[in-house]
């Protein structure tokens, strides 16, 4: 079993970081292999909704990180998102890859997945309710820990303070961990995943 970490924030090993990584630890003692992967500093293009991605599950653009993510989702059993609050919302690079990596890649359904963010001070929440809209729209699981999934400081030392977030973290860890497992039991039971009804579009508007 593997989980994939998203890094949001452009800084490799800042604050959004050292919440990951506090969850990612505890994901490995329970035998869950982690990859945390950095979005960077590099621009990163918005989805323009042209459709090609429709067949192959990759995105038409080729020049940035996006597809790259893709295969390492199509890899992964579960899904861990990070993201620094950027005027009470999440980063804005993030957010472009966001709109590209859940519209194109086909490899989201049932995969468990939570939403972390880091803050100073406020906007977490608003963030985390951006996040996790991705995650609805592509049947997965929401995890959820013991308080909302965030850490407060300006700095990783400030965050290594935050022991109610760095809590939360390890319990959120705990809880994928032990999902992941769930559905890994469940499988070997012989429970298969629901399939879903062939999508319809209603629009009212003529």
């Amino acid at each position: 079993m593997k989980v994939l970490l998203i890094n949001g924030s452009p800084n490799e090993k800042g604050c959004t970081y050292t919440a990951l990584n506090e969850a990612a630890g505890v994901l490995n003692e329970n035998g869950v292999e982690t990859e945390i992967v950095s979005i960077g500093k590099q621009p990163i293009r918005g989805c323009i909704g042209c459709g090609g991605c429709s067949n192959s599950h990759r995105c038409v653009f080729q020049d940035d990180i996006v597809n790259g993510i893709i295969e390492k989702m199509e890899a992964a059993d579960g899904l861990i998102i990070g993201s620094p609050v950027y005027f009470a919302s999440p980063n804005g690079n993030l957010i472009s890859m966001l709109d590209r990596f859940f519209y194109a890649g086909g490899c989201f359904a049932h995969k468990p997945a939570a939403a972390v963010a880091s803050a100073r001070r406020a906007g977490t929440t608003a963030t985390l309710d951006d996040l996790n809209k991705y995650f609805t729209i592509r049947q997965m699981p929401v995890v959820s820990s013991t308080y909302w999934n965030m850490v407060h400081g300006s700095c990783p030392e400030d965050v290594a303070k935050d022991e109610e977030g760095l809590q939360s973290m390890r319990n959120l860890g705990r809880n994928m961990a032990w999902l992941l497992k769930c559905i890994e039991a469940g499988k070997e039971k012989g429970v298969e995943t629901p399939v879903s009804e062939n999508t319809k579009r209603t629009n009212f508007i003529r």
